[in-house]
């Protein structure tokens, strides 16, 4: 089966960024950075090794301050002596001939304690987060301080002047999964009583503050074409949490404020569907739907062969983003582009491992993860079972 042409087809931002086709290769962390924070050697080779196909590369998240880090192993963008560092990592990124766009953010009370100054885990307010993957006790963070609020919305403006002198071609807000943006958003996680938080306009108020603070810079010192982006988890889990409505609100303020793209983070694009669905839409569609073509939309979310892409344009999405596919299969783009779909590992193969590029840490993470394997590898058996 032929892939669909609109998956090849270029596609051109309203500033005039072109890319060659409608495939993104997704921000996906890899746990890989050296000690000090700085870009490593394998990480380098995990870009390079995957970049040579797609239209966009989105990078994994770097924090903006300290206290902002959200994953063992990450690489950090909070002071100018990380230049040469993401320099390098523009360098790998853009090998391919794509544009790149570097993920930014600040876990917020998501930060893992053991990696931040003093354990000191700060959030909208204080609201226990619910154990998880990366804090398995659950932690309870610190509300920060008007002052303080100020300081996180300079830091990611900071950030972005470094992501332009490194070289990048674009900036991506992670507003998703629950970290400081999205946790300043959270009806749930943001109970604050000050102009911060209470109402849906002062609930957006930081998400706007910051997306404002990143275009000052953009304007201020991109001497070239610039991206802005957005990812946003559409709702939350929480009886309390997120819903659609919100995220319509805010990507309606999102568009005023001039961002160039929207990126919906969803647990699987061809198939969530809104908590309080009424028919059967997707959150995808729905998104796509009230956009209506003026920014550009992305989705990522288990989209593993050019088949669930192509489906996922035809949703209405700009663009389609994908994270384990081109994890397992390097070439993924050139395998669709020559009608070749049925030589794309849909689960991980051990004994490919070390042609694929796979940083040590990224695949450490892998073999106790579910998903990913091919259920006759007897490795990955054993990796399940050791889980289990």
């Amino acid at each position: 089966m032929q892939t669909a042409p609109t998956l090849f087809e270029p596609f051109t931002f309203a500033n005039g960024i072109t890319l060659r086709n409608r495939v993104v290769m997704a921000p996906m962390t890899t746990w890989s950075a050296n000690d000090d924070g700085t870009v490593s050697d394998e990480e380098v080779l995990y870009y390079r090794r995957r970049v040579n196909g797609v239209g966009l590369v989105l990078t994994g998240c770097t924090h903006v301050m300290p206290n902002g880090i959200g994953f063992t192993g990450e690489f950090a963008s909070y002071d100018d002596s990380f230049i040469p560092s993401l320099r390098r990592l523009a360098e790998a990124a853009k090998s391919g001939g794509a544009p790149a766009v570097i993920q930014i953010f600040h876990a917020g009370n998501k930060a893992v304690p053991d990696l931040i100054p003093g354990t000191d885990v700060v959030g909208a307010s204080a609201v226990q987060v619910p154990a998880g993957p990366f804090n398995p006790s659950g932690v309870t963070p610190r509300a920060l301080g008007h002052g303080e609020i100020l300081e996180v919305i300079s830091a990611f403006g900071d950030a972005t002047r470094r992501a332009i002198e490194a070289g990048f071609d674009g900036m991506e807000l992670h507003g998703a999964h629950g970290f400081l943006i999205q946790n300043f958003f959270s009806p749930h996680y943001n109970q604050r009583g000050d102009e911060w938080g209470g109402t849906l306009e002062n609930r957006m108020r930081f998400p706007l503050a910051v997306v404002r603070e990143v275009k000052r810079v953009i304007a201020m010192h991109a001497e070239r074409p610039f991206l802005l982006g957005y990812r946003v988890s559409p709702e939350e889990p929480e009886h309390d949490g997120l819903r659609m409505s919100d995220t319509y609100a805010l990507i309606e303020r999102l568009i005023d404020f001039g961002v160039d793209y929207i990126h919906a983070s969803l647990s699987n694009v061809l198939e969530a569907k809104p908590i309080e669905a009424t028919d059967d839409r997707t959150v995808a569609e729905l998104i796509a739907a009230n956009v209506a073509g003026r920014v550009p939309v992305i989705a990522a979310g288990q989209v593993r062969t050019p088949q669930q892409a192509e489906r996922a344009v035809d949703l209405g999405l700009s663009l389609v983003a994908v994270g384990q596919g081109l994890v397992m299969n390097p070439e993924w783009v050139e395998l669709s582009k020559q009608g070749n779909e049925g030589l794309i590992e849909t689960e991980i193969r051990t004994t490919k491992v070390p042609e694929i590029a796979l940083p040590a840490n990224l695949w450490d993470r892998i073999q106790f993860a579910t998903g990913w394997f091919n259920i006759n590898d007897d490795h990955a058996v054993q990796a399940q079972k050791a889980t289990a």
